[in-house]
């Protein structure tokens, strides 16, 4: 498979998934907490077994690579895994909040965003020496672009369903 046909299949296959969470996202709306947490979890599980499809289609291993990369990358999937559940939370903590937001909240929420962006950007680079040891720099270099663009595409779609606080909305006084 040419490079073009496996970044059509790979975007295929992600926006599916995407579409897939912008129905569960609606369906959201509707549904009560615990409905909304367990549809928030098969998201994440469908686009985490869409990511390594992805990244299978689009690196060309041979078998001992293969061999000595996918428990590696199982391992980091699931490490970041922890990171996105904390993520997850401060988004719907705030788009359960975001309209009458507290100052003081709104601070935290995003000192919080900020510590697991820290979390995340770490991670990725205590696994780079392991990602090295198995394939080879132009290769490790492919994957960490194949995880910028997935990484893109689904921060995309979250800003696009995140709504965007009103700084000149009253917000609730900061329970004391």
């Amino acid at each position: 498979m040419t490079n073009d046909r496996r970044l059509i299949a790979a975007a295929l296959v992600l926006t599916l998934a995407l579409l897939a969470g912008a129905a569960v996202a609606e369906e959201a709306k509707s549904a009560t907490a615990a409905e909304s947490q367990d549809q928030m979890s098969i998201l994440l599980d469908t686009i985490r077994a869409n990511r390594k499809a992805l990244v299978a289609a689009n690196l060309d291993l041979s078998a001992d690579e293969a061999k000595n990369f996918w428990p590696i990358y199982d391992k980091y999937q699931s490490d970041l895994a922890e990171n996105q559940s904390k993520v997850v939370a401060l988004i719907d903590e705030y788009t359960k909040a975001f309209s009458s937001l507290p100052d003081d909240k709104a601070a935290q929420l995003i000192k919080d965003y900020l510590a697991a962006e820290a979390d995340r950007v770490q991670l990725r680079q205590s696994y780079l020496p392991q990602f090295e040891k198995v394939l080879p720099g132009r290769t490790v270099a492919r994957l960490y672009q194949l995880e910028n663009k997935m990484d893109a595409v689904v921060r995309y779609e979250l800003a696009g369903a995140i709504p965007v606080i009103d700084e000149k909305a009253e917000a609730k006084p900061a329970a004391k």
